[in-house]
């Protein structure tokens, strides 16, 4: 896999975006986002969690519960959401572009001043897991949230997927590097200083 300073530039625009969507002080952010062509059509899905940095709050936030949470205008944020959605979009036309084989899934995750993401090559349009499935998977995956707490069927579902996965030594493309946290203002210091106008 080729790092190009476009490239490197939708990571820092990526991180930017996502530092942005983050209305409190955080420890760790982890972010999964599909894109795959179905029938001559590009479709996918993203979605990101984040720690908040505190002693008390363990669980991690669903980005989708921001706006409710902060009393934030909901379609306001859905509109930086797709603009984060877009920039990942964006990082696999690039990557096609200077010839790397087209991922369907990533995550990326942000943690110890590492920026890291993963690429996935699943077949996404013949899988016979669901993008809920996916959601669940991913959760139990990368946010550690315990099978005891799925459903009994849901449960099945994860085991049969991590069974699976083992057996078939799926490809993944990993790729990291260390950041710098720049002072990026979230939504919450905008919304408020557009309150004070």
């Amino acid at each position: 896999m080729q790092i190009t300073a476009n490239i490197r530039n939708i990571y820092e625009k990526i991180q930017s975006r996502l530092f942005y969507m983050i209305p409190e002080k955080w420890d760790r952010v982890y972010l999964y986002a599909s894109v795959f062509d179905q029938d001559n059509v590009q479709t996918g899905e993203m979605f990101f969690y984040y720690y908040p940095k505190s002693v008390l709050k363990k669980n991690p936030v669903n980005v989708y519960e921001v706006p409710n949470k902060f009393n934030i205008d909901e379609q306001t944020y859905l509109k930086l959401a797709e603009k984060l959605y877009q920039e990942i979009k964006k990082l696999r036309i690039q990557q096609i572009e200077i010839g790397d084989m087209p991922w369907t899934n990533i995550t990326i995750s942000i943690a110890n001043l590492k920026f890291n993401v993963e690429y996935n090559y699943e077949d996404l349009v013949n899988s016979i897991y669901t993008s809920d499935d996916r959601h669940l998977i991913w959760r139990y995956k990368y946010l550690n949230i315990p099978l005891s707490s799925y459903s009994k069927k849901d449960r099945k579902m994860v085991e049969k997927y991590l069974s699976e996965e083992e057996y078939h030594n799926k490809n993944v493309t990993t790729y990291s590097e260390g950041i710098y946290k720049k002072p990026v203002s979230d939504i919450l210091a905008y919304v408020k200083s557009e309150k004070r106008k």
